[in-house]
């Protein structure tokens, strides 16, 4: 059985807990990413911030993209994650049960990859897939922060 290693996005862009909103979303236009794990200096992870929280919670709340913290937008700890040597099967699970299409992937403490739905379309069993896409499209939004 793979490996969430195997198959995930290796050394991601991160960005640091005191960047501004703005920075973030010019951080994933330059990358063409739609989320961005938010770290500490050392790749601790604090949380994910995608394009959809950057929609909803500060452009369409009025709040300034520009003066505002990614730490503002983003509850610390609340963040659904992988391990890095789980088996794809599990990371499945985890992205089902929880209806995210990507998650940031852990190696004890720090952030070593990130794992899409692309990611383990590649790598699952293509019925465990289609069962996971399924799931996910018919879930309300779920910007992948946890509960």
């Amino acid at each position: 059985m793979p490996t969430v290693r195997n198959a995930m996005t290796p050394d991601v862009w991160f960005v640091p807990t005191g960047a501004t909103v703005l920075d973030a979303a010019r951080e994933m236009a330059d990358r063409d990413v739609g989320a961005l794990p938010v770290c500490d200096d050392e790749r601790r992870l604090h949380g994910i911030i995608t394009d959809r929280d950057i929609t909803i919670r500060v452009v369409a709340a009025g709040m300034d993209p520009g003066r505002t913290l990614v730490s503002d937008v983003v509850p610390d700890g609340q963040v659904i994650t992988v391990g890095a040597d789980d088996d794809i099967m599990t990371a499945i699970a985890v992205m089902k049960r929880h209806a995210v299409r990507r998650m940031p992937v852990v190696d004890g403490d720090r952030v070593v990859g990130m794992l899409s739905q692309a990611d383990v379309a590649e790598e699952g069993d293509r019925e465990q897939v289609g069962d996971l896409v399924r799931s996910i499209s018919e879930a309300p939004s779920n910007t992948g922060a946890g509960p």
